[in-house]
């Protein structure tokens, strides 16, 4: 019997380990019960390194600067996390803030493109007006930085059920709607920068602009810790066997009942589907919750213009509508302060 604290070896071949030069990863290995979680330092207790062999550095789309690499254990020393055979339960437990700081990874950049775009629109004259003020322009700026008032609404609550951990329904939410999160925001970053690329024209394809750096950093988010159709399984999941979630949805949307139409209409036939959950819809279930999560944090906390813009653009069943000229103005100078 292994003795309690004593270290295992580990042997074997990682195609795929990230940021290589970290003080410590924690890994999946085989053990005689299955799966399990190692911590596995780079430096020995005694000051050696662990016997972790590069092969090979990733050539990657982007996020070159946050180096992957191929590698080989080679009798690497590591201490087992929790119990032999739990490690697929623990590494997604830790990995659930990763997922989330992906989600706020790929919603900074996004920022980041739509500040780029208004600050061009701003400047750049045509037909003797500023770009910003032709009116497809603006429609097009002023329908991003709205999308944007949804996300930054949802991921702040998300990060409020995050830092309360001892509450069951702030757990439950955070369970839920960091797949979901994930999935959605990230999933809608790669269109999104495409779009202010267009804004700049050719000069947005140019390096110069900041934008193609972007643009090939934002699959990755999508991608790590999960790519959508996991996140979208981990919804189904949580929605199949928590038998609390029904409970902890009703709280949430039936908080702001009758304060938009829309809404009402969405949450009620997406509560008839989640009584007959399919995994062949589970992409749309979660974008689903998404979209009805942010308008509920909208509608809650938002002035009430901009909340039910939100949710006549997302939620409406017969498309989109144009924004309020002032609601429009509003939304790009505060789009552009940052």
């Amino acid at each position: 019997m292994r003795g309690s604290g004593e270290p295992y070896r580990i042997t074997g071949h990682k195609w795929f380990f990230s940021v290589p030069q970290s003080d410590a990863h924690l890994i999946l290995a085989q053990t005689s019960q299955g799966l399990s979680c190692f911590f596995l330092p780079r430096l020995l207790p005694d000051g050696t390194r662990n016997a972790i062999r590069i092969e090979r550095l990733k050539d990657k789309l982007g996020n070159r600067s946050n180096a992957s690499a191929e590698v080989e254990f080679q009798d690497a020393i590591g201490w087992l996390m929790g119990e032999e055979g739990d490690g697929v339960r623990l590494i997604l437990k830790m990995g659930g803030m990763t997922r989330f700081d992906c989600a706020l990874g790929s919603h900074g950049l996004m920022r980041r493109a739509l500040s780029i775009a208004v600050h061009h629109a701003q400047q750049r004259q045509v037909m003797g007006k500023n770009l910003s003020d032709q009116p497809l322009m603006r429609s097009v700026l002023a329908q991003q930085a709205l999308q944007l008032e949804g996300q930054t609404a949802q991921l702040l609550r998300l990060a409020r059920a995050w830092s309360t951990p001892a509450s069951a329904h702030e757990r439950l939410y955070a369970r839920l709607f960091t797949p979901a999160a994930k999935f959605g925001i990230c999933k809608a970053g790669m269109p999104f920068v495409a779009e202010a690329m267009e804004v700049l024209g050719g000069i947005g394809y140019c390096e110069e602009s900041e934008l193609p750096r972007l643009y090939r950093e934002m699959p990755v988010n999508s991608i790590w810790e999960g790519s959508g159709n996991v996140m979208c399984l981990d919804v189904l999941r949580v929605l199949g066997r928590h038998a609390d979630v029904m409970t902890m949805l009703n709280d949430e949307f039936d908080a702001v009942k009758g304060s938009n139409r829309h809404f009402d209409r969405r949450w009620r036939q997406l509560r008839l589907q989640l009584n007959n959950l399919r995994e062949g819809v589970a992409r749309d279930v979660t974008q689903e919750l998404l979209q009805l999560a942010s308008a509920a944090v909208l509608l809650k906390v938002a002035e009430p213009p901009l909340a039910d813009a939100w949710c006549n653009q997302q939620l409406d069943m017969r498309g989109r509508r144009g924004l309020s000229d002032d609601l429009a103005t509003r939304l790009l100078l505060r789009a552009g302060a940052s």
